[in-house]
């Protein structure tokens, strides 16, 4: 599953981007069962931030202007916890020689942040020093995400393409410290590959793609073209139990248009791994899947860092009687 989940401050527009690292891992590329698929996600994350990452969502906020000059001395700390359902539908007849997918992302929950430090605001000769500290919070939907997939199986190499986007028409203000839209479109495409062997358990998938990010037509921003690499590798101990490694780069590759000067291009970098837990389990005459993961972020540039967890509940067709590969939607994967 693709999607951008939440604005608690992520560089980009006040340090904020359409792709949430560590959407997927392990098994991405793997085949599905035909059908319909419901995953559902919570996700929590804490991070924080200072310098130029607080500032510009101050810049933002207080509606600063470029011809403005400012002295950065902020500190910015956001929470978010979301619900994300993702229904999708495998198609059984084959398209281009692989299986083909489509599905839609919604989201609702809480996100919260505060701003707190000293901002020195100068024009020409003219200064304005600023102390103290915002505080918000919401609670409400997100954007939505369509997403498609093409995925083709060779044995234990497995191979998928997928595009997705947003429809901005979550919660948004460009004067709101705390989101649960981003104000904008984008669309995202890329290609994963899942190497899985059945008789040994060992498993290894990586994903990558590119974002390009609309203008927000709230404030004349445009982030600049972001690219993004998840990974997970797993050892199954048996048919139903794995456990391993997730993890993820992201880095802004093109500066950002219409920030504040001061600001420079604002790319966006950050570095995140941590360990997985997935387990497999009849729900009736479906098939459960459940899965817990964890990362913890580090060399980040112009974008709030912290750790975040993933806990993913997923029903799917039952794979037929024999099939070696095991075969569910994961979703945060």
């Amino acid at each position: 599953m693709s999607a951008t989940w939440s604005d608690f401050a992520r560089a980009d527009e006040g340090g904020v981007s359409y792709w949430l690292p560590g959407r997927f891992g392990s098994l991405a590329a793997a085949p599905t069962v035909p059908g319909w698929s419901m995953a559902e996600v919570y996700y929590h994350t804490s991070v924080s931030a200072s310098g130029a990452t607080a500032a510009a969502r101050e810049i933002t906020i207080g509606k600063i202007p470029a011809s403005v000059n400012v002295n950065l001395n902020l500190n910015l700390n956001a929470q978010g916890d979301l619900v994300i359902l993702n229904p999708t539908y495998t198609f059984a007849s084959p398209v281009l020689g692989g299986q083909f997918a489509i599905g839609l992302t919604g989201l609702f929950g809480r996100s919260a942040a505060d701003l707190s430090g000293t901002l020195t605001k100068s024009l020409g000769p003219v200064f304005i020093t600023q102390t103290g500290s915002i505080s918000d919070s919401i609670t409400s939907v997100g954007d939505l995400y369509p997403q498609a997939t093409l995925k083709w199986n060779a044995g234990a190499h497995n191979f998928m393409t997928y595009v997705t986007g947003d429809v901005p028409v979550g919660a948004y203000s460009p004067t709101r410290l705390a989101n649960l839209g981003i104000g904008h479109g984008a669309i995202d495409g890329g290609g994963g590959y899942t190497y899985f062997n059945p008789e040994t358990g060992h498993e290894f998938s990586a994903v990558a793609g590119f974002t390009y990010n609309f203008k927000n037509p709230d404030t004349q921003y445009q982030n600049g073209i972001d690219f993004h690499l998840d990974w997970g590798a797993s050892q199954f101990l048996s048919k139903q139990l794995f456990v391993g490694l997730v993890g993820y780069a992201y880095q802004q590759v093109t500066d950002d248009f219409g920030q504040n000067p001061v600001l420079g291009g604002f790319r966006s970098r950050v570095l995140g791994v941590g360990p997985q837990v997935g387990f497999l389990f009849p729900v009736g005459d479906m098939q459960g899947y459940l899965n817990l993961k964890g990362y913890g972020e580090f060399d980040a540039a112009n974008r709030p860092s912290g750790w975040n967890t993933w806990l993913t509940f997923s029903l799917s067709p039952v794979a037929p009687t024999g099939t070696v590969t095991p075969t569910r939607r994961i979703v945060t994967k």
